[in-house]
């Protein structure tokens, strides 16, 4: 989580909203990256995404089993869904998104009986610290 987190503060840095995710296969992290909306003037260029994207170039399956996703703000229903049609076995989340969570919070595809797959979902992993980035990104944002 230290390097989603490391990832947040470079969205940060670039005037993103500061979410990090890290994907991480047989203990080795195998992708990272952080949300990149507004430089790429694209709303689907969320953290999760790219990293998904990233992840699916140099794994070797075509599904992302065994793989833990690593993320410092609770991914959207659109990320959820893609998480879910990776085939991704587990999402640790810092902070819920009680405004737009994907995973338990307002929505949980993830864990959808519906759907073909679901994820194991742990919350509160450097809590603290990611709720304060974003919590903090948002009141520069409005001065």
């Amino acid at each position: 989580m230290k390097l989603a987190l490391e990832e947040a503060h470079l969205a940060a840095q670039e005037n993103e909203v500061p979410v990090g995710a890290v994907l991480v296969y047989q203990d080795q992290v195998i992708a990272r990256n952080h949300n990149r909306m507004v430089q790429r003037k694209n709303q689907l260029c969320h953290a999760e995404l790219l990293t998904l994207n990233e992840a699916l170039s140099v794994h070797p399956e075509k599904w992302l089993l065994d793989t833990t996703l690593y993320v410092t703000l609770e991914p959207c229903v659109m990320c959820g869904g893609a998480l879910v049609l990776a085939r991704v076995k587990r999402v640790v989340i810092a902070t819920p998104d009680l405004k737009a969570g994907g995973c338990g919070s307002v929505i949980d595809v993830v864990r959808a009986p519906e759907l073909n797959h679901r994820l194991e979902v742990k919350f509160g992993l450097l809590q603290e610290e990611s709720s304060t980035l974003v919590k903090g990104f948002f009141q520069k944002l409005r001065r």
